[in-house]
């Protein structure tokens, strides 16, 4: 079976959660409003793409290829980053809904998250380094053994980050946010 390729195409409002998306090589395509919910994505290669106002909540991504693709207002719950290739992996989210997903033991450099929902989101064990969490809300996500030297954090809300635990060498910080890195010493702090 040959693999689907597409360059440049626009997809606006599909519905792939019943007919799945063609495994396949897809650069610079653009997704608007599409419903991957639920589907399988394995395998397939995404570059410089953008998806926007997509539904991929609980989409398999076993091998799936993100090199240098772009969500923007996406429901994004319940993925598994970690199981996407490794290769050129460089997504980046803006306004996006990623509760419940998993990035563990992913390299991410350099990626940004602004304004994004990453409650509960697991981060064990990936290197984070220089990483941006511009207005995210990280309630209940997951840091350790990960790497979040020169992270930026000043922005970030509601998180909570064990130092003993973590690599944050140059990692940036707001005042106001330094109560994130001392809950668990269950301080009064006024």
């Amino acid at each position: 079976m040959s693999r689907a390729y597409k360059e440049d195409e626009l997809f606006e409002k599909k519905d792939y959660s019943t007919f799945p998306l063609p495994a396949g090589d897809y650069d610079n395509c653009t997704f608007v409003g599409c419903n991957f919910s639920g589907s399988d994505l394995s395998e397939s290669r995404f570059s410089e793409c953008t998806f926007k106002g997509c539904n991929l909540a609980t989409a398999k991504l076993t091998k799936t290829a993100f090199q240098d693709t772009t969500f923007t207002e996406c429901k994004l719950t319940g993925l598994h980053f970690e199981d996407c290739s490794e290769f050129l992996f460089s997504p980046t989210f803006d306004h996006c809904v990623l509760q419940f997903s998993s990035f563990a033991e992913r390299k991410l450099k350099k990626i940004t998250f602004r304004h994004c929902n990453l409650q509960e989101v697991d981060f064990t064990g990936a290197d984070l380094t220089g990483a941006l969490f511009d207005h995210c809300d990280l309630t209940r996500a997951h840091f350790e053994h990960s790497v979040l030297e020169k992270a930026d954090f000043r922005t970030a809300f509601n998180y909570s980050i064990d130092p003993e635990l973590n690599k944050l060498k140059k990692a940036r910080f707001s005042t106001s946010g330094l109560f994130g890195l001392l809950d668990k010493y269950d301080l009064d702090i006024d």
